[in-house]
C-alpha cells in the first residue's frame, strides 16, 4: 500500500485498473468513426456526428460523454461536444496524430489480449493462436490492417526519433544503416540532424517501398538508399552505425542471436551497434515498458529486456556493450562495440 491509499481507496483504485478495457474500446470507437476529425470541421451536436458515421445517436452520445469525464473530448452543453487536446491526438494526418495506434491497440492486438490465459500456461503467442499465423505475416497478408499498423509504428516512433537525436550524438559516424527500420521515421530524423550523414533503409520490400514520402518530407531524399531484403538472412554492408530499433523485443533470445549475429558481419572494427528499445529496470520501479513486455508476449513471443539480458546476448554474437543512453520516450539507446 502506497503513502496515498487507504484501505477505502484500494478497491477504487482495483476497479479501476480491471476495467481499463472499456477506456480503450470507447476510445478505439472515437478513433475508428474519426469523431475527432468531424469535430475539428465544426459538427458539435451528437446527432450530426452520428448521422456522419452512420452510428445510433444515443449509442453514440453515451461513448463520448463517457470519454469527456476522462479528458477526451468536452461536453459543452446538451447533446453537444467540443475537441480537447487529448481528442486532437486523435485526428487523422497530423504529425502528431495517435488515431492509428488507437485502433492497432483495439482491433486484432485487442483480440489477442483477450487470450492471454493460453499464453501465460503455454509460453506460445496468442496472436498466433487467434490468426493462425505470425504477427508480421498477418500485416503482410491484410493490407488494411498492415496500413494501420505501419502507421501506428510511425506514430510512435516520431516521438521516438526526437528523443534519440538529443541524445546520441550522430556526427562522428559516415553512414547510419536503420536495419527493420520500418517506413524511416528515425532514419529521417537523425539524417534531419546530421546533414552531412547518409543513410541506408533496410526492411521487407513492403515496408520500404512506403518510407519514400517519409524521406521527401525531410529533405532527406538524396542521402538515403533503400535496401529490401530479410534481417534473418542478411544485413547490407556499408555503414559505421547499425541501428536497430524496436526490433529486438519482437523476438525470443534464439533469433536475436540470428539478427545480431549478421549485425557482426557488417559492423567495422570502429563502427557502433545501436539498439533503441525499453530497458527494464529490476524490482518494484514504474516503467511503461513492462507493460510493453506482455505486448510482445502475447503478439510476437518476444520481450523487453534488462540491461544485463542485453549484455549476455551482445556478447554472445561479439559485441561489448559499451553504454546505455536513457531518453526523454522512455526507452534506452543501448550502444554496443565489436569486441
Amino acid at each position: 500500500m502506497t503513502r496515498t491509499q487507504t484501505s477505502s481507496s484500494l478497491p477504487v483504485t482495483l476497479l479501476q485498473l480491471m476495467t481499463g478495457h472499456w477506456v480503450t474500446q470507447a476510445v478505439y470507437i472515437a478513433a475508428k468513426l474519426g469523431v475527432a476529425d468531424l469535430l475539428a470541421k465544426g459538427l458539435t451536436r451528437c446527432d450530426d456526428l452520428a448521422a456522419a458515421t452512420h452510428c445510433d445517436a444515443p449509442s453514440l452520445y453515451r461513448v463520448l460523454r463517457a470519454l469527456a469525464s476522462v479528458g477526451v473530448f468536452s461536453e459543452v452543453s446538451a447533446d453537444s461536444f467540443a475537441i480537447t487536446p487529448l481528442a486532437n491526438l486523435l485526428r487523422s494526418g497530423t504529425p502528431e496524430s495517435m488515431r492509428a495506434l488507437a485502433i492497432l491497440y483495439a482491433e486484432e492486438s485487442y483480440w489477442a489480449w483477450g487470450d492471454l490465459l493460453y499464453t501465460v500456461r503455454t509460453g506460445r503467442s496468442a496472436f498466433e493462436r487467434q490468426f493462425g499465423m505470425g504477427v508480421f505475416e498477418f500485416f503482410a497478408d491484410n493490407p488494411d490492417s498492415g496500413t494501420v499498423f505501419q502507421e501506428a509504428m510511425s506514430a510512435l516512433m516520431i516521438r521516438v526519433a526526437d528523443a534519440v537525436t538529443s541524445a546520441y550524438d550522430f556526427s562522428a559516424f559516415t553512414t547510419v544503416v536503420d536495419v527493420g527500420g520500418s517506413q524511416g521515421t528515425l532514419l529521417a530524423a537523425i539524417l534531419r540532424r546530421n546533414p552531412a550523414l547518409r543513410g541506408i533503409l533496410f526492411d521487407l520490400p513492403h515496408v520500404v517501398n512506403g518510407a519514400a514520402p517519409v524521406f521527401a518530407t525531410s529533405g532527406v531524399q538524396d542521402r538515403c538508399a533503400r535496401v529490401a531484403g530479410d534481417f534473418f538472412d542478411r544485413i547490407p554492408p556499408g555503414g559505421d552505425a547499425y541501428i536497430l530499433a524496436s526490433v529486438l523485443h519482437d523476438w525470443d533470445d534464439s533469433r536475436c542471436a540470428t539478427i545480431l549475429r549478421h549485425c557482426r558481419t557488417v559492423v567495422p572494427r570502429n563502427g557502433k551497434l545501436l539498439i533503441v528499445e525499453f530497458v527494464l529496470p529490476a524490482g518494484n520501479e514504474p516503467c511503461f515498458g513492462k507493460w510493453v513486455d506482455l505486448q510482445m508476449l502475447v503478439m510476437a513471443s518476444g520481450r523487453e529486456r534488462s540491461a544485463g539480458e542485453y549484455d549476455a546476448l551482445l556478447r554472445a554474437a561479439g559485441f561489448e556493450l559499451t553504454r546505455v543512453v536513457p531518453t526523454t520516450a522512455g526507452k534506452s539507446i543501448v550502444e554496443a562495440a565489436p569486441a
